[in-house]
C-alpha cells in the first residue's frame, strides 16, 4: 500500500494555480525528496496533503484516508515538522515531549517510559529539566523530529528541517531519517540543500506548480547528463515563470 497518492491533485486561490494537476505516489518507508524554488508549489501542496487546506479538484489519500473527506483522521497518522516552529522554547525538554505525547493522543500511562526511552536515545539525559531555547540548534532539531515520529506515524512531513545547522549535524539529522524509515515510517521531506537531495530514494522537483521531474537521484542526474543534484535543479528551475 502506498503511503501517499495523489490523482491531478490542483489547488487554486482565485485566478492563480498555486499547485497544478500534481499525480504521483510515495511508498511506505520511502524517503521522498519534495524540491523546488521558492514559489513552486510545494508548501501550499503540503497544506493539502496534511489536511490543512482542501484541494480545489483532483485527490489525494495519506495514510489511507482521503485529504478532502478525512482530514482529521490523516493529522492523527501523520507527523510535521518545520524549521521555523516545532517546540515551545520556554519549555523544558520533558515538558515538550509530554505536550506533544499528549496531542498525539498516547496513552498517559505510555507517555512516562516512552519519554525516558527517548532520552536514553537522545542522550539528553542531563538536559530533561533545560529549557529548549538553550540547547544547540542541532540538538533542538533532533529533538523535534524524535517529538514529531514520537507516535509512530505512517508519515512525516518535513520542511526544510535541517535549514541553520552545520554539515556534521546534518548528517547526524539524517541518520534518525534513516532510521524512522527502516521502522516504516515514510518521510516526505523538502530542503533547498541540494546534498540532501541525494539522501533520497527518489526526488520531484516542482516548478510552477507542476512536477517536472520525478525519480531516484541517480537516474535525474542520467537522464539530465549532471553530475549533480545541484546541476539538475538548476537546469529545471531556469524554466520558471513565477518570481
Amino acid at each position: 500500500m502506498n503511503a501517499i497518492t495523489t490523482e491531478r491533485l490542483t489547488k487554486r486561490f482565485g485566478a492563480f494555480t498555486a499547485v497544478d494537476n500534481l499525480s504521483f505516489e510515495v511508498k511506505r518507508g520511502e524517503i521522498f525528496g519534495f524540491l523546488g524554488a521558492n514559489g513552486a508549489g510545494k508548501t501550499t501542496a503540503i497544506r493539502v496533503l496534511c489536511g490543512l487546506s482542501k484541494p480545489t479538484s483532483g485527490r489525494a489519500e495519506v495514510a489511507g484516508f482521503d485529504v478532502a473527506t478525512h482530514p482529521e483522521r490523516v493529522k492523527r497518522h501523520i507527523g510535521y515538522m518545520s524549521q521555523r516552529f516545532s517546540l515551545y522554547e520556554d519549555l523544558t525538554v520533558r515538558e515538550n515531549i509530554r505536550l506533544y505525547a499528549g496531542i498525539y493522543g498516547i496513552p498517559t500511562a505510555e507517555i512516562r517510559t516512552k519519554s525516558d526511552a527517548l532520552l536514553r536515545r537522545l542522550e539528553f539525559g542531563d538536559w530533561r529539566d533545560r529549557l529548549v531555547r538553550v540547547l544547540p540548534q542541532g540538538w533542538r532539531q533532533k529533538l523535534a523530529f524524535s517529538v514529531a515520529i514520537f507516535h509512530e506515524p505512517a508519515v512525516v512531513f518535513l520542511d526544510e528541517p535541517t535549514g541553520g545547522v552545520d554539515p556534521l549535524t546534518r548528517r547526524q539529522f539524517w541518520e534518525l531519517i534513516y532510521q524512522a524509515a527502516d521502522r516504516g515510517i515514510t518521510i516526505f521531506v523538502t530542503t533547498h540543500y541540494m546534498d540532501e537531495a541525494e539522501y533520497c530514494n527518489r526526488v520531484s522537483i516542482m516548478v510552477d506548480g507542476r512536477i517536472e521531474a520525478l525519480d531516484s537521484p541517480r537516474r535525474l542526474k542520467e537522464q539530465r547528463g549532471a553530475a549533480t543534484m545541484d546541476e539538475v535543479f538548476r537546469q529545471l528551475a531556469r524554466g520558471a515563470r513565477r518570481t
